[in-house]
């Protein structure tokens, strides 16, 4: 039998870091880029946006990685999307956090629009979401938890998901969301007064002049598992749930159309 040294200590497993920054200049051109650690992005060819692909390159979040996301739109309009729905794997220690800043100026626009997160089994993700936009700005932004794959019979009994949003117009609070989902996520979703069964669930964002004037229109596209409010001038919320990830897709992708300034990416095809 071989004596460990003193000195020994069980190897830690490594850490996923990333950062991403994207600055558009007030022509609308790309004017700033940085990748770090695990975070890529790719800028496919697009009429009227620059359109930012982000890649996780470590293939999944779990617990103790960090993703931070900085973006700048200070003329046209900057798209924001994922490659894939991103996976949220089981946290042995910690949680898995992704932050990011978002600011836009006065006549630009930004669209944040990552596809679903991926809950699996064990997981733990703190995710939080900032905006600064000016008065005359366009924001549209959508944040979506799919909880398992549905085809795969994946349940989420044990989990935690706490998620922050918090946007502010020309330094006022426009609007404030917090959401805390621990423990049996599947069970929660399954109560009459939370979810009804759902297993996936939306929250879509359209910060923009005179946007209210939409509600009726987007409240006509919505199934009947999801709502729309305008609890502020220029101001558009949507809520929706759904039975899986596929139709949570198939909900969001006509609200989306209805509200972006232009085409939306190719990767939120269905």
């Amino acid at each position: 039998m071989t004596e460990l040294s003193p000195s020994f200590s069980p190897l830690v497993p490594p850490r996923a870091k990333g950062a991403l920054r994207v600055t558009l200049g007030a022509a609308g051109r790309l004017q700033d880029f940085r990748a770090e650690g695990s975070l890529r992005a790719l800028f496919p060819r697009r009429a009227g946006t620059v359109e930012a692909v982000m890649i996780n390159t470590a293939g999944g979040i779990t617990g103790g990685d960090r993703f931070a996301v900085t973006a700048h739109a200070g003329g046209g309009h900057l798209t924001l999307t994922t490659q894939s729905a991103e996976r949220i794997y089981r946290a042995a220690t910690g949680r898995g956090q992704v932050s990011t800043e978002l600011s836009i100026a006065d006549g630009a626009a930004l669209s944040w629009l990552p596809q679903e997160v991926i809950l699996f089994d064990g997981s733990a993700l703190k995710r939080r979401l900032r905006v600064e936009m000016a008065e005359g700005a366009h924001l549209l932004a959508v944040e979506s938890v799919i909880l398992g794959r549905a085809a795969m019979g994946e349940r989420v009994c044990q989990g935690q998901l706490h998620d922050e949003i918090i946007i502010n117009r020309a330094g006022r609070a426009l609007f404030r969301d917090a959401l805390r989902l621990e423990d049996d996520m599947h069970a929660h979703l399954a109560r009459r007064a939370i979810g009804q069964g759902a297993a996936g669930f939306a929250t879509v964002i359209c910060a923009a002049p005179q946007v209210e004037g939409q509600l009726d229109a987007i409240r006509a596209i919505l199934p009947k598992t999801a709502a729309a409010s305008s609890p502020q001038k220029d101001l558009l919320l949507i809520r929706m749930l759904a039975a899986d990830g596929f139709a949570l897709r198939h909900a969001l992708l006509p609200v989306l159309r209805a509200l972006s300034p232009h085409d939306l990416p190719r990767s939120w095809s269905l």
